[in-house]
């Protein structure tokens, strides 16, 4: 695909994007310096993305969020501040490494109460968390392995309310979705997540393609019927 990866005027945008209605996060910008110190990958959202799952959030008055994909905390603090004092939030990690950077750069961004980090292969966790009869989740987040996005959606669904949020990040792996040729490897169980939401009985969905910081890639959204 004879297509540019990447044009400085994405981060520019953001950057403007940050400064007009964001503004100056230390909160955040710690998490990053912490995440990097530890040497995390810099796979983070953006702040404008973050900001968004905040706003998406608070839009759907979640009470109950669910997180596939922890990292270094930083999606899991912008979606924490969503919450009231009453509500909760349940982010699942792999790495034991990764969750406990993530639970240090949680605490001090005063988000601790909120927020409980299982550690461990995700599919079992929410294998767990289903039989456990936890209360339903209002909102999802799925920012992990790519290879397991469809069975984390049959996950999702059973877990969610209905009328929840479940949203997917990188869904559009720089059009590696649509071409042929694509050698990047988490293109296959993105593909396979698409393919699972075709005339899918208990969920309506879109994607959106962005641009920015994060170079070309997008969002999934969908609400369980």
């Amino acid at each position: 695909m004879d297509l540019p990866h990447t044009d400085p005027r994405w981060s520019d945008v953001d950057d403007y994007i940050v400064a007009h209605l964001i503004g100056e996060d230390p909160v955040l910008e710690a998490c990053l310096a912490a995440n990097a110190a530890a040497g995390l990958p810099p796979i983070d959202v953006s702040a404008t993305q973050g900001r968004m799952l905040e706003l998406l959030a608070r839009a759907i008055q979640a009470k109950n969020i669910l997180e596939i994909g922890t990292l270094g905390g930083y999606s899991t603090i912008c979606l924490a501040r969503s919450l009231s004092d009453e509500g909760r939030l349940v982010t699942l990690e792999l790495e034991p490494d990764f969750a406990a950077v993530a639970r240090e750069n949680i605490e001090r961004a005063g988000q601790g109460r909120r927020v409980e980090i299982l550690v461990g292969e995700a599919i079992q966790s929410l294998t767990d968390i289903r039989k456990s009869d936890a209360t339903p989740f209002d909102f999802v987040f799925i920012d992990a392995d790519k290879q397991n996005y469809a069975a984390y959606l049959d996950h999702a669904v059973q877990l969610a309310r209905p009328g929840a949020m479940l949203i997917f990040d990188n869904v559009v792996r720089e059009g590696g979705i649509v071409d042929p040729q694509s050698d990047d490897p988490k293109v296959p169980g993105t593909r396979e997540l698409y393919q699972a939401l075709v005339n899918h009985p208990k969920v309506d969905a879109t994607a959106v393609q962005t641009v920015g910081s994060k170079k070309w890639d997008g969002f999934l959204l969908a609400i369980v019927r």
